[in-house]
């Protein structure tokens, strides 16, 4: 343990140490963690049967589905068609250039070297027709139905033209689909045989050029089908596989489509999917800048920001630990044994050990691990009873330790924690659904009263592993060091009262100033309280133990004088390190006087002889290293001082105060604790106020 501690102190001042820290945290967390957020996954093979009932473990799209369901509902999608109104006049139009050209071509006065009248005519009206063809969607005549057309008078065609025009106009005035073209061609057909009288094959020619002329009305938009469909499709909700949904019984068989899903969802070990251990991972980083901004940026300058922020961590690592057995033990009872767990422990360390505003933060991140850890199968990603539990608890823990003193109160601060718990599951009781046995309703209100308990318990019981391995003297500690019953603050008062005196008005003096500049002026109170226990073992030689005047130091020379006065600094930090105080309060003994110069005796013995060497007669340090330090011996100076003035009044006190900081000042007592101007003034006007206040006038009473 020694060697750790060694090694410890030379590491804890690294600027590197926190995020080493920090780093070693974030891999524990997520290595506790990660099991909880891992998809349940199963090794099992197409047809075979499955070895339980296997639910989703989350919801997802079932892309499949889906795309058969939007397929389906395009197909089912109805054209948008359009009615054509210029269809009948332009099919008409057609009817007529037919038979205008073959009159034209009829009338057309044939040349003297056509020796074939017919023929030429029939080559004639084979040409008008093609151009016909190219400029209408007409389909060509055969050559016998033009010449049949050609072998009619003039007056059977126009008569026939306008009939036709008629008859084609009228029934294209109607809405006509493409399926409807056969039934209309064979209505249009039989108007043909009951308006025309002449020869079968004109008859025939008739129903050609009529039936041929029958076209579709209603012609497809496919600008508005397109977007009809399109509407279709995205009116389409997507096929989803829900969290917790019954895949597959257990016992039934694993068919195609049962693996499909489980393949779809990842429950398959050959499918394992990365977003969990990203967002693992995006979890971890989040909550870990949360505690190294809240533990190390923004903590006071007088906490070691190494310390606290292995407090935050240790706390949270072993408290995810305990929730982690809780979470596997679960499995085995029909209750929620979660809410055993201590929900105030790592607020009520971290407010003990660290600072208030450390301990909230450590409650909030122990309150959102929480969630993740008792998380059950097919709930969302944070189990919010359990986080709103040890946040609630957290903050409970940190409210009762406000009002308490001593580790032995400790326990008695669980029972507020214990309250709220129980208010907690009341409410937890009241807002579920499910109906609760008497006996369920006992365990959980016992859960919570004993979850309080804990929460003191085991505060107690890791408070001393922090305390000795670390280094890290919480509040608590210097609470019970300050007790009057402490065998070495006993030993002070019996065997040196003076001693003692001087020591809590030192404390008095100390203790204000530590606060007015911000730093911890509980430390420097329990310090001062043991600073001189090294005059107990030689009381007599100091002047407030002396008693009936007689000073020892007179039948001295200053060479022993110095010895004796100079050994209760280094003295007093062995008793101290024999007994097993905190470093800190050792450091206030040990520095309390750092290289001063013991002045009365240097002067005494170079009045003796010249050649005297002004070190021997400075103590051996160190200088004070931290501002508690410096200010203890500033006010140890102070009130010597001003106690050995025989008419204090306010305006002499401070002059002498001014004199003894800056006599300080100037000999280089402040080089190593980092003292301020600023702070220095705050310390001298708070000397000032305290000591004024004990050496006020008082009322001369008559005798």
């Amino acid at each position: 343990m020694k060697t750790f501690l060694l090694k410890w102190r030379e590491w804890s001042n690294h600027k590197y140490l926190p995020l080493v820290i920090i780093l070693i945290t974030a891999i524990c967390m997520f290595f506790l963690i990660i099991d909880n957020v891992k998809e349940k996954q199963y090794d099992i093979k197409l047809f075979q049967l499955s070895p339980e009932t296997i639910r989703s473990v989350k919801t997802t799209e079932d892309t499949v589905k889906t795309k058969e369901e939007r397929e389906k509902v395009e197909k089912n999608v109805l054209p948008v068609y359009e009615f054509q109104e210029e269809t009948a006049d332009n099919q008409a139009a057609i009817i007529g250039s037919i038979f205008d050209n073959v009159i034209a071509v009829k009338d057309k006065t044939v040349r003297e070297d056509d020796t074939d009248e017919a023929s030429f005519k029939l080559d004639q009206l084979k040409k008008e027709m093609v151009i016909l063809t190219e400029n209408a969607s007409y389909v060509r005549l055969s050559d016998e139905s033009l010449a049949v057309l050609l072998n009619q008078t003039s007056e059977t065609l126009n008569q026939s033209k306008d009939i036709l025009m008629t008859l084609v106009s009228s029934l294209l005035s109607e809405p006509i689909l493409t399926e409807d073209l056969s039934e209309k061609k064979m209505e249009m057909q039989q108007k043909i045989v009951q308006r025309f009288d002449h020869s079968e094959d004109y008859m025939n020619v008739l129903s050609s050029i009529a039936r041929m002329s029958i076209v579709e009305t209603e012609l497809e938009n496919e600008v508005l089908t397109k977007l009809r469909i399109e509407q279709a499709i995205a009116s389409v909700e997507p096929t989803r596989i829900l969290q917790g949904q019954i895949l597959v019984q257990k016992g039934e068989i694993i068919d195609r489509e049962v693996y499909r899903q489980l393949e779809l969802l990842g429950m398959l070990t050959n499918k394992t999917s990365s977003k969990p251990i990203i967002g693992t991972m995006l979890f971890v980083l989040l909550t870990m800048w949360v505690i190294y901004v809240q533990t190390t940026i923004r903590l006071e300058k007088t906490i070691d920001r190494s310390k606290a922020l292995i407090v935050v961590s240790f706390s949270l690592i072993v408290s995810v630990l305990m929730m982690k057995v809780l979470q596997i033990v679960s499995n085995n009872f029909d209750v929620l044994i979660g809410f055993l767990f201590p929900a105030g422990m790592v607020s009520m360390l971290v407010y003990i050990l660290v600072n208030e505003r450390a301990a909230f933060i450590a409650s909030f991140v122990s309150a959102a691990y929480a969630g993740i850890v008792f998380q059950e199968g097919y709930s969302t990603v944070f189990q919010m009873e359990f986080s709103l539990y040890i946040l609630f608890g957290g903050i409970a823990g940190i409210y009762a330790l406000q009002r308490l003193n001593n580790n032995s109160q400790i326990l008695r601060s669980s029972l507020i924690v214990s309250s709220v718990n129980i208010l907690f599951i009341t409410f937890y009781l009241l807002m579920t659904k499910t109906t609760y046995e008497f006996t369920d309703i006992g365990f959980y209100i016992g859960a919570a009263v004993l979850a309080g308990i804990l929460s003191g318990a085991l505060t107690i019981g890791i408070l001393p592993f922090f305390e000795s391995t670390f280094g890290i003297l919480s509040t608590m500690r210097l609470i019970e060091l300050s007790n009057p019953n402490h065998p070495l603050l006993k030993k002070i008062l019996t065997e040196t009262p003076g001693t003692y005196h001087h020591s809590v008005m030192v404390a008095n003096l100390a203790e204000a100033a530590c606060e007015a500049i911000g730093v911890n002026g509980l430390l420097a109170r329990v310090g001062c309280y043991y600073h001189d226990i090294g005059k107990t073992n030689r009381p007599e030689f100091f002047i407030e133990n002396q008693m009936n005047g007689y000073n020892p130091h007179d039948n001295l020379p200053p060479e022993a004088s110095r010895d004796i006065i100079i050994a209760h600094a280094v003295q007093g930090a062995n008793i101290l390190r024999k007994n097993k105080m905190p470093k800190e309060i050792v450091d206030i003994a040990e520095q309390h006087h750092g290289t001063s110069l013991l002045k009365f005796f240097y002067h005494k013995a170079k009045e003796q002889h010249d050649s005297v060497d002004e070190e021997e007669f400075r103590y051996p340090g160190p200088k004070p290293q931290m501002k508690e330090n410096a200010i203890i011996s500033v006010a140890d100076s102070v009130e010597a001082a001003v106690r050995a003035m025989k008419e204090p009044s306010g305006e002499k006190i401070h002059t002498v105060i001014q004199s003894i900081i800056k006599d300080k000042l100037q000999d280089g007592q402040f080089d190593e604790c980092d003292l301020s101007l600023k702070e220095i003034k705050k310390m001298e006007e708070s000397f000032c106020t305290t000591m004024k206040g004990v050496y006020h006038s008082r009322i001369e009473y008559p005798k």
